[in-house]
């Protein structure tokens, strides 16, 4: 694709990459069999293709409406895409550059500047959040039944969590809102890898990863978040006492395996960010068939992969894998590489494309029969939940279960 950069950012870090990744693309329009919105919206402009288009021109200097920043707001940057490219197009990375120059140059109006204001400054602080997830619970009785399918039930999760005892440890991260809304997930866990022979401990100032308020457009304050978590961290690191960063929620993972390139530069964070994505693995990374228990005739489980996880990290089977391994029998899911939905805030600031989208995996999810919807993230994890009869359970609860 031949592009003729505006003079604003054509001598830039942004301007090269971008630069780069457009030359790739040769608009054979694969990414739109692939893409969540262009199937259920059916606009060109709302594919791969159409939005590679609109931030052409954008970055070319044409004029920027509205209506081109709604098509990028409407992207679930769910990266499905980029598996389908024969070109090899990071496309994950332009629209983070796309989205920034067309933010810049539009104006959103009061109430949705305020609306994502509010998301960026409550989801990223684990007490804030915390604080009124437990408001919201008290009152949920109370609430209109399409708010109160957004607040999940409380419960009394089990927290149990051994003592580091193995020479081997490993470093967890307690995320923003996953510590609140599922603190059972990090706590098994550790049950799980310290039956393993890994003892799995976590950095108690370690806060966001800096995914959601990045993916908000809010991208200097999600640097800020990185560089504080890469300051909670780096103790253990510089000493030596962890041997790897896991990751629990592949939304986090994704993110953090991306320091490198967020931080690249940031000469105070250079070197750093790239060490601890070098370090960062996700659980279905570091445990193997060899280390489960076997139990026979588990139940039926129907996975759904989160887009972070077989999109953003390339990663394929490797769950699967570690449930057959456990006992457990495996459905069949129809459209697997599809988004369910949930992507970070888009539910919440998306609501009739995430709800048409989490109906259509509900029902790919639930063909087989299963007992138990498993996944791997955290905002999956609530979306589906939220409207599903059959229980959905981060993975490595399952593998928790004697």
């Amino acid at each position: 694709m031949q592009t003729e950069l505006a003079d604003f950012i054509r001598d830039t870090p942004e301007g090269e990459e971008a630069q780069s990744i457009l030359r790739k693309c040769v608009h054979c329009g694969f990414c739109t069999a692939t893409c969540p919105t262009y199937q259920v919206l059916g606009d060109d402009l709302d594919s791969p293709r159409g939005r590679i288009y609109l931030m052409k021109r954008a970055l070319e200097g044409a004029p920027v409406t509205d209506k081109t920043r709604l098509h990028l707001d409407r992207c679930l940057t769910c990266r499905a895409c980029e598996t389908t490219c024969p070109s090899g197009v990071r496309y994950g990375r332009l629209v983070d550059i796309g989205r920034a120059v067309v933010e810049a140059k539009t104006r959103r109006g009061p109430l949705e500047r305020a609306r994502r204001a509010l998301l960026a400054h409550a989801l990223p602080r684990p007490r804030l959040f915390g604080a009124a997830l437990r408001l919201g619970q008290l009152a949920r009785p109370l609430l209109p039944h399409s708010l109160r399918r957004k607040v999940p039930p409380r419960i009394s999760p089990d927290r149990r969590w051994p003592a580091p005892r193995h020479a081997r440890k490993m470093l967890a991260l307690g995320g923003c809102v996953q510590r609140s809304l599922a603190p059972s997930i990090n706590a098994a866990a550790a049950r799980v890898l310290d039956r393993a022979g890994i003892s799995l401990i976590e950095a108690p100032d370690a806060g966001c990863c800096g995914g959601l308020r990045f993916h908000l457009n809010y991208q200097e304050q999600g640097r800020d978040d990185m560089r504080a978590l890469i300051d909670a961290w780096w103790p253990y690191v510089a000493s030596g006492e962890v041997e790897a960063i896991v990751m629990t929620a592949s939304g986090c993972g994704v993110t953090v395996k991306e320091y490198g390139h967020y931080l690249t530069q940031d000469a105070g964070y250079r070197e750093k960010a790239a060490r601890i994505s070098e370090l960062t693995l996700d659980l279905c990374e570091v445990l193997t068939p060899a280390m489960l228990d076997r139990v026979a005739a588990r139940g039926k489980v129907a996975f759904q992969s989160p887009c972070t996880l077989q999109h953003g990290q390339q990663l394929r089977g490797k769950v699967e894998a570690l449930l057959q391994a456990a006992g457990y029998q495996l459905s069949a899911v129809n459209d697997a590489h599809l988004c369910c939905g949930s992507a970070g805030t888009y539910s919440l600031l998306h609501p009739p494309i995430a709800e048409e989208l989490r109906a259509r995996k509900l029902e790919a999810l639930g063909a087989g029969g299963p007992d138990v919807i498993a996944t791997a993230n955290i905002g999956c994890l609530s979306h589906l939940q939220a409207a599903s009869r059959t229980p959905v359970k981060h993975w490595i609860e399952l593998l928790d279960v004697k």
